[in-house]
């Protein structure tokens, strides 16, 4: 089967030991997470993992419907990259007196839609937004001009291209089906 970028996406409550559940399905199909975010949703007491990795689809379908089944887990789906929009944070530190020096570099970061966020005599430090290829390719263009302290980026934050959260539909039914079944 072919091997693509997808996006996993996991609502869960706010439990100690859940992000150890879901990593461990992915473990346990031996499927190597790229990249893991994690953060409060915005539904109070649940939140959200985005979690990319490469594999098939039978295998992302497999670990997805596993993690569905973790008794904290509220939905888990998967997306491939035109399903969600998407994006990373990249800092870079340069060293100043280069950074200065060459022209060059300025231009670079111009080009990339990139901002300079810290500047001393010691480090600038330049951020980026963005998808990972344009984030690899700003790391390349400092790397070649020779001016790259330290480099860090954050794992990916991807919302879904539909119209609705498939998560708020869901607790939307299962609260009305509640509802339904309290005045039975």
């Amino acid at each position: 089967m072919e091997q693509q970028v997808y996006t996993v996406i996991v609502h869960s409550e706010n439990l100690v030991g859940v992000l150890n559940q879901v990593t461990a399905a992915f473990t346990r199909r031996q499927i190597n997470i790229e990249s893991l975010n994690v953060s409060a949703s915005s539904i109070q007491g649940i939140h959200k993992y985005t979690i990319t990795a490469i594999t098939d689809e039978d295998n992302i379908n497999k670990v997805t419907q596993q993690i569905s089944k973790k008794i904290d887990v509220v939905q888990a789906h998967y997306f491939v990259d035109n399903e969600v929009m998407h994006r990373e944070i990249a800092l870079y530190k340069l060293a100043t007196p280069v950074l200065l020096n060459n022209p060059e570099i300025s231009k670079v970061i111009r080009k990339f839609s990139a901002h300079l966020i810290e500047a001393n005599e010691t480090f600038s430090v330049v951020e980026m937004s963005g998808v990972d290829e344009d984030i690899t390719a700003l790391y390349e263009a400092l790397q070649k001009l020779d001016c790259i302290l330290q480099f860090v980026r954050c794992g990916r934050v991807a919302i879904t291209t539909s119209c609705f959260e498939r998560v708020n539909q869901y607790l939307k039914e299962r609260r009305e089906k509640h509802q339904l079944l309290f005045y039975e």
